[in-house]
């Protein structure tokens, strides 16, 4: 019922705004030129390296924030880095379920997600996401990262659904409400684009928790 009420405020205050494009985009080449020697000095279907947080260049790189980028209707550069970015998470090596362009050195709002609320549970690509609402409605979820090894725990504030906005591959604006645990992906992800990690929401919550029970 909860979540029933949340999707129809959502839909009635952000509807207007699907299926324009976003502003404030400029059209120009999506990848610098460094960026497009790392997207491709390998084959379109081989992985790209995962940088770590524990190496002190590769933490500058996921610090920083990444920057949205016209899609037009072909980019072979950018056809070429998403096939690699899926092939990176589903690697057998990493087996994750979803991954942002940061973590491949790659500073542009690119993610990958697998749908669990889907039928086969399909992993999407998706360009330029932003959330632009959170639910009150929290939810608990054992959290990890690829850049993160051997890093596993549990959260406690992800909300239970977000609604989000982004490009599809055709350069067409999309409005989509997530639930339960594929938001929690989608939040994950999202943050990663913003140099957010998830020991990052770990280390407010401890504080706060520190915080009430000082009181």
């Amino acid at each position: 019922m909860i979540s029933r009420i949340f999707s129809l405020v959502i839909i009635v205050i952000f509807l207007t705004s699907c299926g324009t494009a976003k502003k404030g985009i400029k059209k120009s080449n999506i990848f610098s030129k460094q960026e497009t020697q790392l997207i491709l000095s390998g084959k379109i279907d081989e992985p790209m390296r995962v940088l770590l947080i524990t190496n002190p260049k590769d933490s500058v790189i996921l610090r920083s924030k990444s920057q949205p980028f016209k899609v037009g209707r072909s980019n072979k550069v950018l056809d070429y880095f998403t096939s690699r970015l899926y092939h990176t998470v589903r690697d057998s090596a990493t087996k994750g379920v979803g991954i942002a362009a940061p973590q491949v050195g790659i500073l542009k709002k690119i993610i990958w997600i697998q749908r669990f609320d889907k039928e086969n549970e399909p992993f999407e690509v998706y360009f330029n996401p932003e959330i632009k609402k959170y639910s009150e409605m929290k939810q608990d979820v054992m959290e990890g990262c690829l850049s993160i090894p051997n890093t596993r725990e549990m959260m406690h504030n992800r909300a239970y659904a977000v609604f989000l906005e982004y490009d599809n591959n055709k350069g067409e604006h999309k409005c989509e409400m997530i639930e339960a645990f594929t938001a929690v992906i989608f939040q994950h992800e999202i943050d990663h684009l913003d140099g957010i990690l998830f020991t990052d929401h770990l280390e407010k919550e401890r504080k706060e928790s520190i915080k009430h029970s000082i009181k």
